[in-house]
Parts: structure tokens; sequence; C-alpha cells
């Protein structure tokens, strides 16, 4: 332990903390804008360009970073002299003066952290604004993000967590002085690059140089079609974030109020994708099933582990950076992408409609998804089965629109048959709840016998890397759990170095999982919120009547009258899907 003065109070931390974490500890609030909380993923590399929380430290004739300083020994800090305030005043007005000025407009207005930072800077004019031209880019629009470089600030914040978290080296910086901004490889566009669409980017950029792509625009024409069934499915991890978005506290459920809100704003039915991660887990565990007992007759081809697929994020992952794996993950489609198939053949068969006449929306935690529902291989005759994905905070801003507030309205249910749901459905939104989920139905199908122990809480928590096994009557069934890109990749690499030793793992790009998706509430890296959000989802699976995915009337009645049996020819057709190796195909396109 060390002890340092900082703003003449004594504070006592250890040795490596930061002068920014040490003032923290006193309540003393400095500036940031590139910092970002990762304490508890542990990412040593921070950016530290901006100089927004520069401190002044006796001894020293250079003013400091105090979000990459180490506090001394004895080290005397000022964090409010008016040289450090000049300072501060200078860079803002400095990044300002090449930063488009069209707040008004601007899709992060309201909740920009640059726009923040120079109201309590208390900067209202640029007195050096450059007599250059400022400088311009082109508008990069991919099926999920779009890149406005016009607004890039060079806080790092995107490249730190594309490098440095995800490992997936999509963005890192270019050019140099008012041209300098960070974008792909030779200025290549995000499609053609190694990005996965996690949007953790966007999660993370201070402006609008990082935004999803909207869809809430098409959405309102299709409601407002009077020719068109309007289906929407909303995705578990989005009942336990929407709330904050009007002020409620973190992982406060919103399920039945999301609903009400839902049927409001004039969809035409309302479903759960709930009711799709059963589906999942019936398809799913079935391969599972499918390849363990095969791997116990001694067959030294099945491919084990197998990998969960639900996360689209973490599909393109592997497509892009591990293509020589495609066969090991599980074939079936995510929940959002069965919902689709399901909705525009069962469902609407029941309504007597057409499938072009039906339009499937779906409100999701992910960026990831939009991308998702318009590959081709989840298109019949060019007609999606999900139409449009948009994102928790999108749907914040549609139910605002509609002039209605979340904190006043009543709970309603969803619809049938497509809203009934278990406890497993739901855990589907935290990391390790996909396979706990399968494990739940595994276990019974495989043994016979009745899982008494639901809570499988060996497959629970927030380390970016678990293991657990599950005891099947006798055979232990070993887990590997990873959420984020870059413990993924860890994995993979174990696997393809032959070192793994699990039966099956569950990966999901975004830390957290579902409930840290990059169209979620913005939370800054912080763990606290993440926890809270998962936290909610097991509170609602705890209060669900049914919580084994094989045991929702609703999936059994789909495959009694539908489908026929999990994993069987109409299920494959409808529920499975196959992979690409992207990384060849975009060396051809290179």
């Amino acid at each position: 332990m060390i002890k340092l003065t900082i703003d003449n109070k004594v504070v006592e931390v250890e040795k490596g903390t930061t002068i920014f974490h040490a003032a923290k500890k006193l309540n003393i609030e400095i500036p940031i804008l590139c910092y970002m909380n990762l304490e508890h993923l542990d990412i040593e590399n921070k950016p530290g360009g901006c100089r927004i929380c520069v401190v002044e430290v006796e001894g020293r004739r250079n003013l400091a970073p105090s979000c990459s300083t180490k506090a001394d020994d004895g080290m005397v800090v000022r964090t409010n002299t008016m040289r450090v305030i000049n300072a501060r005043r200078t860079v803002m007005e400095f990044i300002l003066s090449d930063h488009p000025k069209e707040c008004l407009t601007c899709s992060k207005s309201g909740h920009c952290d640059l726009q923040d930072m120079a109201q309590k800077l208390g900067v209202r004019e640029i007195p050096n604004e450059t007599t250059c031209e400022m400088s311009s880019y082109r508008l990069d629009t991919s099926p999920s993000i779009i890149r406005n470089l016009d607004k890039c600030i060079m806080c790092r914040r995107c490249e730190t967590m594309c490098n440095e978290v995800q490992t997936v080296g999509a963005l890192s910086a270019i050019n140099r002085g008012f041209e300098a901004a960070v974008g792909t490889a030779f200025e290549m566009n995000l499609e053609a690059s190694t990005c996965t669409y996690c949007g953790q980017c966007v999660a993370v950029c201070p402006t609008a140089a990082l935004t999803e792509v909207d869809h809430t625009p098409q959405v309102i024409r299709a409601i407002a079609d009077p020719t068109k069934t309007v289906v929407v499915q909303t995705a578990p991890a989005v009942r336990a974030a929407l709330g904050e978005e009007f002020g409620m506290d973190a992982g406060t459920l919103v399920t039945g109020e999301m609903v009400t809100a839902l049927r409001g704003l004039g969809f035409d039915h309302v479903f759960d994708t709930d009711f799709a991660a059963d589906l999942t887990i019936m398809e799913e565990g079935t391969e599972l099933l499918g390849r363990l007992n095969a791997h116990l007759a001694g067959d030294k081809d099945v491919k084990l582990p197998i990998l969960t697929s639900c996360c689209p994020g973490w599909v393109n992952f592997f497509e892009t950076q591990f293509p020589d794996m495609k066969d090991i993950p599980s074939t079936a489609r995510s929940p959002q992408q069965m919902f689709g198939p399901i909705a525009k053949t069962y469902f609407a068969n029941k309504l007597g409609i057409k499938r072009e006449d039906m339009v499937v929306v779906s409100i999701m935690p992910c960026l990831a998804k939009k991308y998702e529902a318009q590959r081709d291989e989840f298109k019949v005759d060019g007609n999606p089965d999900v139409d449009f994905s948009i994102s928790t905070r999108e749907l914040a801003h549609l139910i605002k629109q509609a002039n209605m507030d979340l904190t006043t309205l009543e709970k309603s249910e969803f619809d049938q048959p497509m809203g009934e749901s278990t406890g497993a459905g739901v855990i589907f939104g935290a990391t390790g709840g996909v396979i706990e989920a399968a494990a739940r139905t595994a276990y019974e199908v495989h043994t016979g016998k009745t899982l008494e122990k639901v809570d499988l809480k060996q497959l629970r928590g927030m380390e970016g890397i678990r293991a657990g096994s599950v005891d099947f009557d006798g055979l232990e069934v070993k887990i590997g759990i990873a959420h984020g890109l870059g413990n993924a990749r860890k994995l993979l690499n174990d696997i393809r170095e032959g070192k793994s030793h699990f039966h099956a793992i569950e990966i999901m790009a975004c830390p957290g999982g579902c409930i840290g998706g990059g169209g979620q509430p913005l939370h800054h890296g912080d763990s606290e919120i993440l926890q809270k959000r998962a936290a909610a989802l097991y509170r609602e699976d705890a209060g669900k009547p049914i919580r084994k995915s094989h045991e929702n009337p609703a999936i059994k009645e789909l495959y009694e009258t539908f489908l026929g049996e999990p994993c069987g020819e109409l299920s494959h057709e409808l529920l499975h899907t196959h992979y690409f190796d992207r990384k060849r195909k975009r060396d051809i396109e290179d």
C-alpha cells in the first residue's frame, strides 16, 4: 500500500493504482473521455490519449494523464488548479474545432459524452477554430453499423474494445494530425473487414462516429400498412435492460410493461423469443446428445466439443477467424432465426395468410442480429425469415416517440401460441444460460429421470472463461463457457491444438452475454449493471411455473402438429443452417 495526497486529502491505495482511481476513492471526479471502465475485463492497454483527465503532480513540469499515470508513495496531486482547467478546456476546444456542429440532428444527441464533457468544462465557443477545412471522410454503412469518421475524436475506445477485448482486429488508428481517425485497414468498408458486428465498438463510442443502422422507420411503415400482418418477438435480455432508458434501476424487469407498449405501438401479435429459445434447446440439445452418444459408441469422427450457435457475433467470428473449424458448432439456428420461419409457416398457416404478407420484427440486445437477419441463407425467394431487427435502444426511442412512459404502463401477457416459454428460455440472455438450459433438457432426455436441482449454479458467473460439469447419471458432461470474443479465441485455440477436454462449450460474443449486447442501454463497462441484469433474468426463471424447455406445452404442440421430431427432416429444413469460410471470401475480394 502507498499513500498520496490529492487536493489536500490523503488516500491510501494499492501500489500500481492510477491517479484517476485513487481520486475516485476520495470521491474526487476527474473528467475522462477516452478512458473506459474495463477493470473487470483485465485489460492492460488503455488509450490515455485524449488528455482531458490531466492533473498537476508536484515536482513534475508537465501535466499528467490521470487515467494512465500510476500513483507513487508521497505523491502530491492537484486536480483543480487553473492550469489544469485551462489545459482541459484547450484540449476540448481543439477537439471541437474539427467536429461537425450538427448536434440537433445527430443520433447521439442527448447521449453524447463529448457533448456532456463540453458542457461540464463550460466550453461555449471555439476561439482557436481552424481556418482550414474540416477533415471529411466518406460515410460507411454496413448491415449493422454506420461509421461516420467526421465525428471520430480519436479517443480510441473502439480500438481498445475491438483489439484488446474482442481480439477481432477490425479497427486501428489511421492517418496523422487533423486527418487522424480510427478506421479499418486500407480504409476498406466495414463489411469487407473482419468485423463481427458485435457492436461493442458502438457501445463505447462517445460520439456518433459509430452508430447502429436504424430500422425503426421501416418498422413504422410496416405497422402503418393495412395489408401487412406485423409480428414482433422480444429477446430475453431486453426485458432486463429496457427500463434503464426510462430512469429505472438496472435489473428492473419490465416484461409485462414492454408487451403493453408493443401492443400500443400497433403490432398485430406480440410474441416472446423465449419460445424460440426453448425450440433452440430441443434442436441443439438433441444434436448435443447425438454427438455424445456417438462419441461413447467409439465414433472417432464425431466433432466434440459441440459449440453453441445462438450468437451471430460469435458465428461471424469463427467464420472469419477460424473457418477451418466451421463444422464444430451446432447447426441449430439462433432463436431469432428459428422464430422467423416458424412464424411465416406454422403461424401464418394458422392465420391463413401468405408468407410475403407477414412482417416479422425482432427486438434484440444485439447489433449482429441486424446482419444475421439479412443473410441469404435465411431467406425464401428473397423474402427474409426476419424482416427487421431493432435494438433495445431503438425500441426505447420508438416508445418515447409514441408518447408512452414505460413506468406508468400496466402489465400484460404475450400472445399465444408463440408467447409461451419456460425459465430455461429466459436465461439465454446471460452468459452460461444457453448451456444451462440445454443441460436441463439433455439430462432428462438422456437419463429418463427428473432433474431435481434445476439451478445449475456451477455454470453461472461472470468470469471470462469458466468450466463446469453436469453428472448425467454417471456420465460427467464437461462444459466450457466463454463470453467476450477474446476469451472465445483462447478456447478455440485449445480445440485447434487438441488441448480441449470439454464435451460442450457455450460462447457469447459480448461481455456478460446478451445482457451486455451492443444494442443495450449504454453501461460504460460497469460490471455491476451487467450483474444486475443477469440477476433479473434468473429471478424471472425462478418464478416460472415451467423451467425446462421440453416441458413447454406450446413446443410440444408444435412438434406434434407440425415439425414432427427434433432434428427431423422438416426441423432441419426450417431450424438448422450451415456456415461459410468468410476469410477466404474476403481474401479473394481483397
